[in-house]
């Protein structure tokens, strides 16, 4: 749902157990969050941002793929 994120956690070598456990919430919450089934709230991704990606923007990190699509299309216009 998140490639950005996903991407950069991978760059970085930082697993979702490690993300899950710096914001103090369950795997499993994660994982839903990070599949789209539930939202982020905003103190999450302002928690992720300035603790794991602090020279990233929030708008980067949780673009969603069809809001990466609709730029590239638009790109290239």
């Amino acid at each position: 749902m998140f490639p950005n994120l996903n991407a950069e956690l991978a760059r970085f070598g930082i697993s979702k157990r490690t993300l899950a456990k710096g914001l103090k919430m369950n795997y499993y919450t994660l994982k839903s969050r990070m599949n789209g089934k539930s939202d982020f709230k905003c103190i999450e991704m302002r928690l992720i941002k300035r603790t794991f990606f602090p020279n990233l923007t929030i708008d980067y990190l949780f673009a969603t793929e069809d809001e990466i699509e609709k730029n590239c299309r638009n790109y290239e216009k």
